[in-house]
């Protein structure tokens, strides 16, 4: 990940938060889409629903975005742990025998 991470939160813990904060944006885009369909509304009540509706949409993309690049080093940093594992692995049988 290029950005320094502010908090020192685990991957999975940053996995969970971001996957928590696409829900909510998901969820309010959905509420969005159906105002658009169902209400009868202003052009201006519009306008700024579909202002909104951009902006969330963006937001959606940015997490989605974050999220694969959390997921990818996720699995970088696992990959190491089972190399280690097996490194480890591998010296005890050597010595065992």
């Amino acid at each position: 990940m290029a950005k320094k991470r502010k908090e020192k939160l685990s991957v999975a813990k940053e996995i969970d938060g971001m996957e928590d904060k696409l829900a909510s944006c998901r969820n309010s885009l959905e509420d969005i889409d159906f105002k658009l369909r169902k209400l009868e509304l202003t052009v201006e009540g519009r306008k700024s629903l579909e202002k909104e509706k951009d902006s969330l949409t963006n937001k959606v993309s940015h997490y989605e975005r974050e999220l694969k690049s959390l997921r990818h080093e996720n699995r970088k940093n696992m990959m190491v742990s089972v190399a280690l594992f097996l490194l480890i692995a591998v010296i005890y049988v050597c010595w065992t025998m």
